[in-house]
């Protein structure tokens, strides 16, 4: 879809050349655009989003096709922010999005701190126009503003097509554009560590330091399932269906989650992914920031996904 959008553009800029005369416009190079960093960046982005949302009842399923009306960004300046805005809840003609836009755009440059325009990578136009790299440019402010314990995937760059349309034609460049901030040894090495993960942090350890800490946590989990008759002997495979993190969850969390809410025996993959995303959003709402792990690493047995859960809790509860 990206790669229409991107000859759609191309198209634009060859009929329609006075419209963008004194502008430069940067477009996506296709190649990039399939780079799995930037496709993790953009599932990352749209699971916060979804997350943060979730009770407005909003889901996102396109960066491009569902911002661009104002509707998701208002919703999300007033969940992280407490803003609230004299805006119509749902502008329905280009003219109204757009004055929508331009009223939110405002506001978030104002709450981003970004009073100089120079640093701003967005305006009502790019977004309006669905523009993925603008949009993606703010969204990554946006987590950094409000929720800078989010991981968002680091060292993320796409190749951009620079284009400058003059009386005297159209001149390009290529230039590398940079969308999350890289991380590598330098002088803010110690502030990147403080915000790294625990888990993350924990996994560089020594095998036998890994270990105790594993220990520590299943005889935790174990612990708290002893009165409903179950134990956990391998945290990856038996977490993978979402069946004893959602009555773990429950147990320690005071839900009661009715049985038709979740499947008690996941016979395929999509059984279990609701039962993991259901888990994965109750905690969430519970507070406890996990909307950067994807419920399809922990169904795939991935380790540090499932630690990462299970040392949330774990850190929550363990004193209780």
């Amino acid at each position: 879809m990206e790669a229409a959008v991107f000859e759609y553009h191309k198209e634009d800029d060859t009929v329609d050349v006075e419209s963008f005369q004194g502008e430069k416009q940067k477009l996506i190079q296709p190649a990039s655009l399939k780079d799995p960093k930037f496709e993790k960046l953009k599932e990352a982005l749209v699971f916060w989003i979804n997350s943060t949302l979730k009770p407005d009842h909003i889901v996102v399923q396109s960066l491009e096709e569902d911002l661009f009306d104002g509707l998701v960004l208002h919703h999300l300046l007033s969940r992280l922010a407490g803003v609230h805005m004299s805006v119509e809840a749902m502008a329905l003609t280009s003219p109204a999005q757009i004055r929508k836009l331009g009223v939110i755009l405002e506001e978030l440059d104002k709450r981003l701190g970004l009073q100089d325009s120079s640093q701003i990578k967005w305006n009502v136009k790019l977004i309006h126009n669905k523009d993925l790299l603008a949009t993606i440019h703010l969204l990554v402010a946006m987590v950094r503003a409000f929720q800078p314990e989010l991981g968002l995937p680091p060292n993320v760059k796409v190749e951009v097509i620079v284009l400058e349309v003059s009386r005297g034609g159209i001149k390009s460049d290529v230039q590398t554009e940079v969308l999350t901030e890289e991380r590598d040894a330098g002088s803010d090495s110690l502030n990147k560590t403080e915000r790294e993960d625990p888990i993350e942090q924990l996994l560089k350890l020594e095998d036998h330091k890994v270990n105790t800490v594993k220990k520590a946590i299943l005889h935790f989990v174990n612990q708290n399932m002893s009165t409903m008759g179950l134990q956990v002997a391998d945290m990856d495979k038996q977490f993978a269906d979402g069946v004893i993190l959602l009555l773990l969850l429950g147990q320690l969390e005071g839900f009661f989650i009715p049985l038709y809410d979740f499947n008690l025996t996941p016979v395929n993959h999509s059984e279990m992914l609701h039962n993991v995303t259901l888990a994965l959003d109750l905690l969430n709402d519970a507070g406890l920031q996990v909307s950067s792990i994807d419920p399809q690493d922990i169904v795939s047995q991935d380790d540090t996904a499932t630690l990462k859960v299970l040392y949330a809790l774990f850190k929550k509860h363990k004193g209780k």
